[in-house]
């Protein structure tokens, strides 16, 4: 007769991290006082050795939970417009929702948060996971998973994701149309697939109008406000500055618009500025943007995850949401004299 495989302890976590058990359970209540690395070590040894909380085990007397769980980066604009949707399918389902979030982004060993939470969540709490803009290839996972807006390339469980390439094709042909050559570019996260998408749209939309690509006016950013602030000053105080500037993100357009502010351009009589996700702020600042329709993105992922719940197959792993450009008024044709100016 087969040993029957005992569970992990928060002791053996502990252990394998040596550290005190209150060190281990401070991570896992998302204390702050425990050092970045010592967290990170901790959260790594958990996932590696499966470990759930004492609420996970609980949870598994009974087979189904009707519970699905959710997690985000923050609950930021951008994560805010996909919530939308997943809150109207839970709304039209027999499901509740149970949601984890590491607070930013930006956070030092966001993925290994991410894992974590997945492996918690999947692993007996709740009947299957949505993750939104997941960093991971794969996770630890009893149960199933879809992603929406994943940022990594080819993941190993079904998602749901925007057509960005064609998007980022779409804003600067727009662009070209209205007269722009020099067009400046802030990148988002540099591991984004994304990101990368979007980047590749800009470089093969330029290549196909016969306008020779400048290294000089591709700025990495990081998808935040703050970053494409900074951004935007190192492209328009170049000595030939753009005349147009496509951000990676929403976020990003408000930042570059702040910066030309400052430096006293006006948008768009001085400066074009485009955006890319259509969150609630660009319609309310009326700026141009790509919309990648989040909310429904989110809709849809929760359809699927219920579809697998169920033990019913998908049509398709991934489910890709077209784009569409949305024209507002942040963006204005390149006079002649101007053009002639930028070379």
């Amino acid at each position: 007769m087969k040993n029957k495989k005992r569970a992990v302890t928060i002791q053996n976590v502990a252990k394998a991290a040596g550290v005190s058990v209150s060190t281990v359970s401070r991570v896992l209540n998302g204390k702050t006082d425990v050092a970045s690395d010592t967290q990170t070590r901790i959260l790594s040894i958990i996932n590696k050795l499966g470990y759930t909380s004492n609420l996970a085990a609980r949870s598994m007397r009974t087979r189904k939970k009707n519970l699905i769980g959710l997690v985000v980066p923050d609950f930021g604009l951008y994560s805010f417009e996909i919530m939308k949707g997943i809150n109207r399918a839970i709304a039209e389902s027999t499901f509740d929702l149970l949601a984890y979030t590491t607070g930013d982004a930006q956070k030092n060993g966001a993925t290994l948060h991410e894992q974590h939470y997945v492996s918690l969540l999947s692993n007996s709490v709740t009947d299957g996971v949505i993750v939104v803009a997941s960093g991971s290839a794969e996770f630890v996972a009893n149960s199933p998973i879809v992603a929406v807006d994943p940022h990594i390339f080819n993941p190993n469980y079904p998602c749901v994701q925007g057509m960005n390439y064609h998007g980022s094709l779409e804003v600067m042909e727009y662009l070209i149309g209205l007269g722009h050559h020099r067009i400046g570019f802030i990148s988002g996260r540099q591991d984004a697939g994304t990101a990368e998408r979007r980047l590749k749209g800009y470089q093969d939309a330029l290549t196909n109008a016969g306008i020779e690509l400048d290294e000089e006016l591709i700025i990495p950013g990081d998808f935040t406000q703050r970053t494409a602030y900074k951004c935007a000053r190192q492209l328009l105080t170049l000595s030939n500055p753009p005349t147009a500037i496509f951000a990676a993100n929403d976020q990003s357009a408000i930042g570059a618009i702040q910066a030309a502010e400052e430096l006293g351009l006006l948008v768009p009589s001085d400066l074009s500025v485009v955006g890319f996700d259509n969150i609630s702020e660009a319609k309310h600042l009326g700026i141009t943007t790509v919309d990648q329709f989040l909310a429904e993105m989110g809709y849809v992922a929760v359809q699927m995850l219920i579809k697998l719940i169920n033990g019913e197959s998908l049509e398709f792993e991934i489910h890709k949401m077209p784009t569409k450009l949305v024209i507002r008024n942040s963006c204005q044709k390149l006079i002649q004299d101007a053009q002639l100016l930028s070379g």
